[in-house]
């Protein structure tokens, strides 16, 4: 069976634009021109150019024509990234784009819930504990580039600095906080999946639909065994971010 017109169209402009004969910022044809180097119509044209928007290659603004959107850098999430230098304005976070604290914003909103099935089987509690979920979108400058909502145990937190958004961000981060408490965290775990942004993860990290995000779920465990933190999910774009492991084996 042919391929549609509109699908190889936009496979000739995506391979242009991946070559770096068409470089980001760079504004492409018109419609009229793109129609008569190809000999298509209209909608065809357009088809392809909303392809390419989707898996955020383009964007189209009024007056500005169609251009390549400039590709963020590629970020590595290291192994040992949760490993904290003591009194270091840093996170996590801050680590895994190599940014300064003031180059580091942090939009967050605080609630108190209770635990469903879903967050009761990762805490290993009950259904129906409180939890305090702290939902944050992480900013490189005044680029979004992560989202997460984070839980703790209500009883840990309940009347503490850790509970008050208004000190976030927290230099540490999450390890940072609950040693505050004197929660030492013996072990973090994580698990990683990937799939197509929701509307909301593709609005906020201001992504193509076609973008796929890598979604995983980290938790924090105590020295006694107990959970004391689990955040679910946490959400990045996938095409821009290398995860790294390091697996040392005993000869």
């Amino acid at each position: 069976m042919a391929q549609p017109e509109y699908l190889r169209i936009a496979a000739e402009l995506r391979q242009r634009i991946a070559s770096g004969q068409l470089a980001p910022g760079d504004q492409l044809p018109t419609l009229p021109a793109l129609c008569a180097s190809y000999g298509v119509s209209e909608t065809t044209i357009r088809n392809a150019l909303r392809l390419l928007a989707t898996e955020g290659l383009i964007e189209t603004r009024a007056r500005a024509g169609t251009r390549v959107r400039p590709r963020p850098p590629i970020h590595r999430m290291a192994a040992d990234r949760y490993r904290s230098t003591p009194g270091a304005k840093s996170t996590p976070y801050t680590r895994d784009q190599g940014i300064g604290w003031s180059e580091y914003r942090l939009d967050k909103r605080f609630e108190r819930v209770k635990a469903d099935g879903e967050l009761a089987a990762l805490f290993e509690c009950e259904v129906g504990e409180r939890l305090l979920a702290r939902h944050f979108v992480f900013h490189d400058n005044d680029l979004a580039t992560q989202m997460s909502t984070s839980y703790v145990r209500w009883s840990d937190v309940a009347g503490t600095p850790v509970a008050d958004p208004i000190n976030e961000p927290w230099p540490g981060g999450t390890r940072a906080q609950l040693g505050s408490l004197g929660i030492h965290i013996a072990a973090i775990t994580e698990s990683f999946t990937v799939g197509m942004p929701t509307e909301s993860e593709a609005a906020t990290l201001r992504i193509g639909g076609g973008v796929p995000v890598l979604r995983y779920t980290r938790r924090h465990i105590a020295d006694t065994g107990r959970i004391v933190e689990v955040a679910h999910p946490i959400v990045r774009r996938g095409d821009t971010t290398i995860v790294d492991f390091r697996i040392d084996l005993d000869d």
